[in-house]
C-alpha cells in the first residue's frame, strides 16, 4: 500500500502532521510503537504530569493556603489512588478524541515498529511479529524522546524512578531526592512538594531554567526554599545506591542525601535507535536528536521531515504541533507565512511561570534602552480574594518604540495569563496598550494595567 503520508509517531507533532495532511486531501498513515496513541504527551509527558499537578492542586489545598494557613488541606490523607483515579480518566479521553479525530479525517493508524527500507518504502513490525512493506511519498519522524538512563544509576521502581515511572509509584514517598533541575525536575519536585513531602532538589549547574528572566528564576527558587524545599545548586552526583529501605545520594564533595526515593530526570533521548536513519542517509546526534532546516523541518533526506521533541529544543508540547502542520504543508506544496518570532513557554511547576519574548538580561544585551514594568499579584484585588501572597508579572518596553519586548511571570495563572502579552507582542503593540485599556476588575490580568503605568509613569508620555 502506497500512502502521500507517513506519520511515525502519534503525539502533538505526527496528530496535527497527520490531520493536516488529511484536509489536503492526502492519504495518510500513522503508526505508533505504544500501546494507544497519543504519544509520550499523552500517556507519559505533559498530560499525566500536567493533570498530576492539578489533582494535587486541588486535593491538597494548596491554592487556599494564602487564607488558611500552611496547615490547610482539603483531603487529609491524599493516596496514590486519589492522583491516578484523574489521571487515567483524563488518558482515556484524550486517546478517545485522539480516535475520532483521526477517524473523521480518514486517517489511518497502526500499531508497529517503523523501519526504512529505503527513500520511499518502510517496513513495519508489529508486536506478534507481523511484517509487511509500505511506499510513502514523504514521511515525518515524530518519534518523541525517552528519559535518559546512565548505565551507572541503579533504576529499580523501588527507590530510583525516571521521569515516566514517576506516573506507577505504589504510594507517595515519605521523602523524595530529585537529580536534575530541568523543567521536569522543578516541575516534579515542586509538584510532591506541595503535597507536604519533603523535597531535595539536586542540580550539578549553578543556576537553573537558563532560558528564563533571571529575576523570574530567582524569585522562583526563593518560594521553593520558602516552602522548606532544600536546594542544591552546582553539586555533582557521584553515585546512587538503593537500599532495602532508604535510597542514598552522594555528592562529588562527599555529602550524603538520604530519602525514601530518587528520581533521576537530567536529559531525555530521541527514540531514533530502529528506524534504519543510516539507509536514508539521516544522522541523529549522541542523544538521538535529528538536525532539520528550521523554518521547512526538512532533513536530509528532502521528502523526509522530523519534527516535535526528537528534534530537540524547545521541546514543547505548542510548538511541536506547530512545527508538524508546517512540516505537513511544505511537504505539499502550501506555502506558509513566516512564523512570529515570539511564542511563550510554559513551565507547569508550582508556582506557574510563563514567559514570551526577550528576557531582561537579552534586552540588556542587544543594547536597546528599555524600561520595565512591574505588578505583584498581591497588589491586584483578585490576589486578595484568592489569597494570593506571591507571584508577579514583569513588562519590558523599548524607551524609542515604546514596544513591549517581553512579558515573564511566575505566579498563580502564568501559562494563561501570558497570552495577553504574546498578542500584544507580535501585533506590535505598546506600553500605551495596556495604560489605555481597560481590563476586566478584579481579574489577576489587571496586573497587566499596573505594570504598564508602572512603566508608563517613568518612560513619560512619549
Amino acid at each position: 500500500m502506497d500512502y502521500d503520508m507517513l506519520v511515525i509517531g502519534s503525539g502533538p507533532s505526527g496528530r496535527r502532521a497527520a490531520v493536516q495532511s488529511a484536509k489536503l486531501g492526502k492519504s495518510v498513515i500513522v503508526v505508533d510503537r505504544g500501546r494507544r496513541l497519543g504519544g509520550v504527551s499523552v500517556h507519559t509527558g505533559t498530560i499525566p504530569s500536567k493533570t498530576l499537578r492539578e489533582t494535587v492542586l486541588n486535593l491538597s489545598g494548596w491554592r487556599e493556603r494564602g487564607f488558611y494557613g500552611r496547615g490547610y488541606r482539603v483531603k487529609q490523607d491524599i493516596s496514590i489512588s486519589d492522583l491516578v483515579d484523574r489521571l487515567h480518566k483524563t488518558l482515556d479521553h484524550e486517546v478517545e478524541v485522539l480516535q475520532h479525530q483521526f477517524m473523521r479525517n480518514t486517517v489511518k493508524h497502526a500499531r508497529a515498529a517503523v523501519t526504512f527500507l529505503g527513500p520511499n518504502k518502510a517496513s513495519l513490525t508489529a508486536d506478534n511479529g507481523d511484517y509487511s512493506e509500505i511506499g510513502f511519498a514523504n514521511a515525518l519522524i515524530a518519534v518523541g524522546t525517552r528519559p535518559h538512563r546512565p548505565a551507572d544509576v541503579p533504576f529499580d521502581q523501588k527507590r530510583v524512578f525516571d521521569s515516566d515511572e514517576m506516573l506507577e509509584l505504589h504510594h507517595l514517598p515519605r521523602t523524595l531526592t530529585v537529580i536534575g533541575a530541568g523543567v521536569i525536575g522543578v516541575e516534579y519536585a515542586t509538584i510532591f512538594s506541595a503535597l507536604d513531602v519533603p523535597v531535595t532538589l539536586v542540580e550539578p549547574r549553578n543556576t537553573i531554567l537558563d532560558f528564563i528572566d533571571r529575576e523570574i528564576v530567582d524569585d522562583f527558587i526563593h518560594q521553593m526554599r520558602d516552602r522548606g524545599m532544600t536546594i542544591r545548586l552546582g553539586s555533582t552526583v557521584k553515585e546512587i545506591a538503593s537500599k532495602p529501605d532508604h535510597a542514598e545520594v552522594t555528592l562529588a564533595d562527599g555529602r550524603t542525601i538520604r530519602s525514601e526515593m530518587v528520581l533521576y530526570a537530567a536529559g531525555r533521548t530521541g527514540n531514533v535507535a530502529s528506524l534504519g536513519l543510516d539507509v536514508v542517509g539521516i544522522e541523529a546526534d549522541s542523544r538521538g536528536r535529528i538536525k532539520v532546516d528550521p523554518h521547512t523541518f526538512q532533513t536530509t533526506a528532502p521528502n523526509i521531515y522530523a519534527a516535535g521533541d526528537v528534534i530537540g529544543f524547545p521541546s514543547l508540547a505548542s510548538t511541536s504541533m506547530e512545527q508538524g502542520r508546517v512540516a505537513a504543508c511544505h511537504a505539499f506544496g502550501v506555502s506558509l507565512p513566516p512564523p512570529p518570532e515570539s511564542f511563550p513557554y510554559g513551565i507547569y511547576a508550582v508556582p506557574e511561570i510563563s514567559t514570551v519574548g526577550q528576557s531582561e538580561e537579552q534586552v540588556r544585551q542587544s543594547g536597546v534602552a528599555y524600561e520595565v514594568g512591574l505588578a505583584r499579584f498581591r497588589e491586584t484585588s483578585r490576589g486578595h480574594i484568592m489569597g494570593v501572597s506571591s507571584g508577579f508579572l514583569k513588562l519590558l518596553f523599548s524607551i524609542e518604540t515604546r514596544r513591549l519586548l517581553g512579558a515573564h511571570i511566575v505566579g498563580e495563572g502564568a501559562t494563561e495569563l501570558i497570552h495577553i502579552g504574546q498578542a500584544v507582542i507580535n501585533l506590535g503593540g505598546t506600553v500605551d496598550f495596556f495604560v489605555n485599556n481597560t481590563f476586566n476588575y478584579p481579574t489577576l490580568a489587571e496586573a497587566y494595567k499596573i505594570a504598564g503605568l508602572d512603566a508608563w509613569n517613568r518612560m513619560g508620555q512619549g
